[in-house]
C-alpha cells in the first residue's frame, strides 16, 4: 500500500509552522500510543505519526520531502523508506505522560544512549556558468563537535552516580488512597546519565559541545539548478554519547544570466535583428554555452520565430543528456533615422506591401463594419 502524505497523517497544511506540527503530533501520540490505546490498529497509526513527525520537524528533511516526496528517503535507505529509529521523541512523551510513564521496553532506560547529531542546511550561491558546467567550492561551515577538553561529556573527574548507582533512574513509592505505587523516573542527580563529575568543563561550560568553523571542499556537479540539494553525509553537528554525526545539506541558488534564460535543461536567447535582416534574411553569429555558431535567418522572418539548436542546452544532472537552445527573434524598430534612411523608408512606403492574408482579413472586417 502506498504511504500516506505526511501532512495528511498529522492533519496539517503544507505551510504549517513547527509549533503546529509539534502540536498535531502530540495529539496523535496521546491518542494512539500503544500503552494507552489497545485498539488493533493503534500501534500502526502511532508509528505512522512518529515517522511523519520525525521528517516534518526537521528543516532539512522537510525540504527534501517537499521536493521529492517519499522517494527522497526510499533511495537513501534502499527502498525501505525513512528510518526514524534514532529520532528522540523523549521531549514529546515526557511532556505528555510525565517522566515516570512506562513506554513498553523503554521504561526506565538510561538517557545516555548514542544520539545522532543534528542535520544542517546552508545556501550556496552559484553563477550561471558554475551551475551549468559544475565547479569546486570551498564552503565554510559552523558545526558543533565534541569538546576536546572533556571528550564531549561536559565535566571532568567522571564517577558513578551515588544516588542511582549508575542506572540513570530512581524508584520511589507513592502512597494514595487506592494503595501504593512504584514509579521510576530519571535520576535528578545525574539527569539520567548514570555519571556525575567533580567539576564542570570550563571550555564547553558543561554542554559537551563547542562550535567550530571548518572549510569543506565540495564538488558541485554539472547541471544543478536553484533549489537542488547536495547531501554531505556526516558533515553536520556531532552526535552525543558516541552517536553518529548529522548530515550537511547544501541548497543551491543560481544567479540569472545576462543573456540566457533557463527552463529546466533548455535555454533561451533573445536575438535582436533589424527590419531589413528580417525581410531579406541574413546570417547571424550567435553565442552558445559551447562557443559561437552561425545561424541562418530566412527571408520574411517575424518577431517571436524560434530556431532550435539541438544539444546546445544544459546537461541533465542525472542522465547527462543535454537539452536544447532556442533562439527567439526580436525585430528591433530603430528609434532614430538619418535623413537618407528616412528617404529610403518613405520610398518603400509608396510601394504596396499589404498583400498578405493578415492585411486582407483586417480590410475585409473594417469594410463589413462601415
Amino acid at each position: 500500500m502506498d504511504k500516506r502524505d505526511y501532512y495528511e497523517v498529522l492533519g496539517v497544511s503544507k505551510d504549517a509552522t513547527d509549533a503546529e506540527i509539534k502540536s498535531a503530533f502530540r495529539k496523535l501520540a496521546k491518542k494512539y500510543h500503544p500503552d494507552v490505546n489497545k485498539a488493533p490498529d493503534a500501534a500502526e497509526k502511532f508509528k505512522e505519526a512518529q515517522e511523519a513527525y520525525a521528517v516534518l520537524s526537521d528543516e532539512a528533511k522537510r525540504r527534501q520531502y517537499d521536493q521529492y516526496g517519499h522517494a527522497a528517503f526510499d533511495q537513501m535507505n534502499g527502498g525501505a523508506g525513512f528510518d526514524f529509529s534514532d529520532f528522540d521523541f523523549s521531549d514529546i512523551f515526557g511532556d505528555l505522560f510525565g517522566s515516570g510513564f512506562g513506554f513498553g521496553s523503554n521504561s526506565g532506560r538510561r538517557t545516555n544512549r548514542g544520539r545522532r547529531g543534528s542535520d544542517k542546511i546552508m545556501r550556496v550561491n552559484l553563477t550561471f556558468e558554475e551551475a551549468v558546467f559544475g565547479t569546486k567550492k570551498t564552503i565554510n561551515v559552523n558545526v558543533s563537535e565534541d569538546c576536546p577538553n572533556c571528550d564531549g561529556k561536559g565535566g571532568l573527574g567522571e564517577k558513578t552516580c551515588s544516588r542511582c548507582h549508575g542506572t540513570g533512574v530512581v524508584t520511589a513509592e507513592q502512597r494514595t488512597m487506592f494503595g501504593s505505587f512504584m514509579t521510576r523516573t530519571s535520576c535528578p542527580a545525574c539527569n539520567g546519565t548514570g555519571s556525575t563529575y567533580d567539576s564542570t568543563c570550563s571550555k564547553c561550560h558543561g554542554s559537551g559541545k563547542i562550535s567550530k568553523n571548518t572549510d569543506i571542499e565540495v564538488k558541485v556537479p554539472a547541471g544543478v539548478n536553484t533549489g537542488n540539494q547536495l547531501r554531505l553525509a556526516g558533515k553536520g553537528d556531532s552526535g552525543s554519547n558516541g552517536g553518529p554525526n548529522g548530515d550537511l545539506y547544501l541548497e543551491f541558488y543560481v544567479k540569472d544570466h545576462e543573456l540566457y534564460v533557463r527552463d529546466d535543461n533548455d535555454i533561451y536567447l533573445d536575438l535582436p535583428i533589424t527590419i531589413t535582416e528580417a525581410v531579406l534574411g541574413c546570417k547571424k553569429e550567435v553565442p552558445t554555452l559551447y562557443g559561437n555558431v552561425k545561424l541562418s535567418i530566412p527571408p520574411g522572418s517575424a518577431s517571436g520565430d524560434k530556431h532550435r539548436l539541438k544539444g546546445k542546452g544544459i546537461e541533465d544532472l542525472h542522465t547527462g543528456t543535454k537539452g536544447n537552445m532556442y533562439v527567439v527573434l526580436n525585430i528591433v524598430v530603430p528609434e532614430k533615422l538619418s535623413r537618407d534612411q528616412k528617404k529610403l523608408f518613405e520610398a518603400l512606403a509608396e510601394t504596396n506591401l499589404e498583400s498578405g492574408d493578415q492585411f486582407k482579413k483586417l480590410r475585409d472586417y473594417v469594410r463589413k463594419n462601415v
